[in-house]
């Protein structure tokens, strides 16, 4: 059976990155987290505002469109060229090294250490080259004009065609050395030791000069502080170092889009080029991003500002939406997905948070968008209708013509419209607004008796309803989500098997079957046909694999989502931008190549949030509901993990989990340090649930062997607080035995490579582009 998982250690000495197992500890250390490459790949470093630099790590002069260095969706230029004593210091023959703040790269006789701070339109670039005289730095692209010496000759500034009222000014690190221009070159005494980037007027521009030498190093360790304590609050340690590493990388860098680029908080949708708020990106990504991390307050203010968006005419078309986009030029509401996502978030936060007192400040807000939908979207059955391309699979030809039509009734948006109605309902209860509670309630009721017989014929799950109520049965990963919808539990197996062994790549989950006749291999092939055609007809996207790997949890094959949880560590670490999960991949992979090529953005927040959501809430099994003081807890640890330690971060307090195999026993502990008490109720595979109260500072430490699990609570000094014992539950392990009997041979999808695609059967030259009508 060919597995298809990457072998992680090796994969790792292959892309040159060098680690030694760490003993048992809170967590890794930013400079621990270090990775020494040995090819070039994609970076970025984001100013946690509206800035942020993308470039490569050893690739010289690179002039990508969208490289450099971007602030507020425009670039300012795009690379930059160093010189040692007039000669260029060559990146493809230097030894770089990438932190999770700053990269290094090592010239052999010159050191160049890049940064850039919080909040601060800035970049620094140390450089120590001792033994050279002179430095010089010139910036690249035609979107900066040539360098102008000013008038005291300590610094050199240039114009940015996308910011005409903004300059770029270049000054030495260390006060008092001046600088020189000789062409498009800036260029200063060695002893400088480097250079300083900022961006602003005139004037401004001119002052941050100086405020950045004198800040510079509180503002390095400020950012450091920062990170580090975002590593330290979602602290893993663990029996395999890979995974440890990887989770601390994919949780910075998904922070990197945590910005207030409009001055409140909100998560870009990915870097380089969605550097808007997406509302259905967005609230994808809140959980992993920043609910499983700890970061409430954020979490409250994106929620709070997206409510203040939210149209609120009576009028409108768009009545009751939130944005799809917010952007610095204005605001969409062309989804039907993001509404529904934003009242599930209100209510995730609240679950992570307890904090009561949002509900009533966020109560008009739900109950607009949920009334509103009622009223004008939903039909007579129950569903939410909407346009072709108003689900997430949202591609649209010259912004006209859908390239996967799936209107009007998405199966994925009814599971979304059903969780908001539910969730709705409840918030209603806590309000004490019954006639709400009741209505939606119904509403939901409505739509669930509906769904079996509209969506559901011969045992398969329809991806959507056409608007004449026919049932389109394309092989889609949509129906996962719909799974609380479906009474028969045969169905949801079937289901969950036929996609995972045909959409699921050891690379990511296509969005098309590859034997459907609308099937598009790559991403990218322009001679072929328009990029967009192929975007949900076959690409492989990233953020589904959150719930590809939670549905195989939940019928307890971690093994098999753990395979695909591997080769995400992998891509993270040893394959895509440092760090990064991508927006998207081929579903083939290339000629002459055995892993399929990245594409879309290298840096996608949902990508990087929902691997991070079914680390905590599936493999960890973490679910609390502060609204109850209760925290589900029901580990689902693959058999490669046989140690981990960590914390999960949950109202005012932490969930301080360890695991560990030992001979003939299972241990497990959870201490709790959270103000109020909790009800903790651990299901553990193989027996019946049970629940156990902790108060703060308590403790639970459980053992599982052969014959049975004895759990028992703890108070903070240690005495007793109860105990729990179990004996193997007959049902429960029969369970798990059905699931591995169904589920034994299940492997990811293998590219095919039939021929004669419909899709490969014109050949265009010169090549489409973006703007090409065939």
């Amino acid at each position: 059976m060919n597995t298809y998982i990457k072998t992680t250690a090796a994969a790792l000495l292959i892309a040159g990155i060098g680690y030694t197992t760490q003993p048992a500890k809170a967590s890794l250390s930013l400079d621990e987290m270090k990775i020494a490459l040995t090819t070039s790949r994609e970076f970025s470093l984001s100013d946690k505002e509206a800035g942020f630099y993308y470039s490569m790590t050893g690739t010289d002069s690179w002039m990508d469109g969208n490289a450099g260095w971007n602030i507020e969706a425009r670039r300012v230029f795009t690379d930059y060229r160093l010189t040692a004593d007039g000669k260029e210091l060559l990146r493809q023959s230097a030894q770089a090294v990438m932190y999770p703040y700053k990269l290094v790269r090592n010239y052999g006789s010159v050191e160049e250490t890049f940064s850039l701070v919080d909040g601060q339109k800035v970049i620094f670039i140390e450089l120590e080259a001792e033994s050279a005289s002179s430095v010089g730095i010139e910036l690249l692209g035609d979107i900066i004009s040539a360098p102008t010496l000013a008038g005291d000759g300590l610094s050199a500034t240039f114009s940015p065609v996308n910011h005409p009222d903004r300059v770029a000014r270049i000054a030495t690190l260390k006060g008092g050395c001046g600088v020189d221009v000789v062409g498009n070159v800036v260029t200063a005494d060695a002893s400088a030791g480097g250079f300083i980037i900022t961006f602003g007027t005139e004037a401004g521009s001119a002052d941050l000069v100086e405020t950045s030498r004198q800040n510079r190093e509180l503002w390095l360790t400020q950012r450091m502080a920062r990170m580090q304590a975002l590593v330290d609050r979602n602290a893993i340690s663990s029996n395999i170092p890979e995974l440890d590493l990887a989770m601390a990388w994919i949780e910075l860098t998904a922070d990197e889009l945590v910005t207030r680029q409009h001055g409140g908080w909100g998560i870009y949708a990915g870097f380089p080029w969605f550097t808007d708020f997406w509302g259905r990106d967005m609230f994808i990504s809140m959980p992993g991003t920043v609910l499983c991390t700890g970061q409430f307050d954020v979490a409250k203010d994106i929620l709070l500002s997206f409510a203040k968006y939210q149209d609120t005419d009576p009028q409108s078309e768009t009545y009751g939406r939130v944005p799809n986009r917010l952007n610095l030029e204005g605001i969409l509401y062309n989804t039907t997905d993001g509404t529904p996502r934003f009242v599930m978030q209100v209510y995730d936060y609240l679950k992570y948070t307890g904090d009561t007192d949002f509900v009533e400040a966020i109560y008009p807000s739900v109950k607009i968008a949920t009334d509103a939908s009622i009223d004008l979207y939903a039909d007579e059955n129950g569903y939410l209708t909407h346009a072709d391309a108003d689900s997430w699979m949202d591609a649209k030809r010259q912004s006209k013509y859908p390239c996967s039509p799936r209107g009007d009734r998405a199966v994925d948006v009814q599971a979304l419209w059903y969780q908001q109605l539910i969730v709705s309902a409840q918030l209603a209860q806590y309000m004490g607004k019954g006639d709400d509670a009741q209505r939606w309630s119904a509403e939901a009721k409505k739509l669930k008796d509906n769904f079996e017989a509209d969506f559901i014929a011969d045992g398969i799950i329809a991806d959507h309803l056409n608007t004449d109520g026919s049932r389109d049965t394309q092989l889609r990963p949509n129906t996962m989500f719909a799974y609380d919808l479906v009474s028969d539990r045969s169905v949801v197996m079937n289901d969950l098997r036929t996609l995972w062994t045909h959409l699921v790549y050891p690379w990511g989950v296509s969005t098309l079957d590859q034997m459907d006749d609308q099937f598009h291999p790559w991403h990218e092939q322009w001679h072929r046909y328009h990029k967009d055609d192929a975007y949900h007809n076959g690409t492989v996207w990233l953020w589904p694999n959150g719930t590809a790997m939670q549905r195989m949890i939940e019928f307890n094959q971690q093994q098999t989502a753990f395979k695909l949880f591997t080769n995400m560590n992998f891509h993270a670490l040893s394959y895509g931008a440092v760090g990064s999960l991508s927006e998207c991949a081929d579903a083939w992979c290339r000629p002459g190549r055995d892993w399929a090529k990245l594409s879309g953005t290298f840096l996608q927040a949902w990508s990087n949030a929902e691997h991070i959501r079914a680390w905590s809430q599936c493999f960890l099994g973490v679910c609390p509901d502060m609204l109850s003081n209760q925290i589900a807890i029901s580990p689902r640890i693959p058999s490669e993990l046989n140690r981990i330690s960590t914390l999960i971060q949950i109202a005012d307090g932490s969930l301080d989990y360890s695991y560990e195999v030992g001979d003939g026993a299972t241990q497990y502990r959870f201490g709790w340090n959270g103000s109020d008490e909790v009800s903790l109720t651990l299901d553990l595979q193989g027996f019946k649930p049970f629940t156990l109260s902790l108060a703060k500072g308590g403790y639970v430490e459980i053992e599982v062997a052969d014959d049975g699990v004895k759990a028992v609570a703890h108070q903070a000094d240690g005495a007793v607080a109860g105990t729990v014992t179990e004996a193997v539950d007959a049902q429960a392990t029969q369970f798990v035995e059905m699931c591995n009997g169904f589920f034994d041979g299940v492997d990811f999808a293998q590219p095919c490579y039939r021929e004669n695609l419909k899709s490969m059967s014109r050949y265009f030259d010169p090549p489409l582009d973006y703007y090409s009508i065939e």
